[in-house]
């Protein structure tokens, strides 16, 4: 069973995808919904967990540069 072509997001680098709000495992072979509501949860747990951590890295990025404490000298 393949699902239907629209708005979709592989989950990381996994093999899970989700589209319209469903998440599907997709295969070589075509994809399967997902449908135990626990092992859902969970990948929704992670998919937040995925976006808030690549935000944090974005915000980093978008810093402006600071020397760190460290490169002051001063040392033996």
């Amino acid at each position: 069973m393949s699902a239907p072509t629209s708005r979709s997001a592989r989950l990381a680098q996994s093999p899970v995808v989700l589209r319209d709000g469903r998440w599907w495992l997709v295969g070589e072979a075509g994809s399967v919904p997902l449908s135990d509501p626990a092992f859902t949860t969970v990948l929704d747990g992670f998919a937040e967990a995925v976006a808030a951590a690549d935000r944090a890295v974005a915000d980093l990025h978008a810093r402006p540069d600071v020397p760190s404490a460290s490169g002051t000298g001063g040392g033996r």
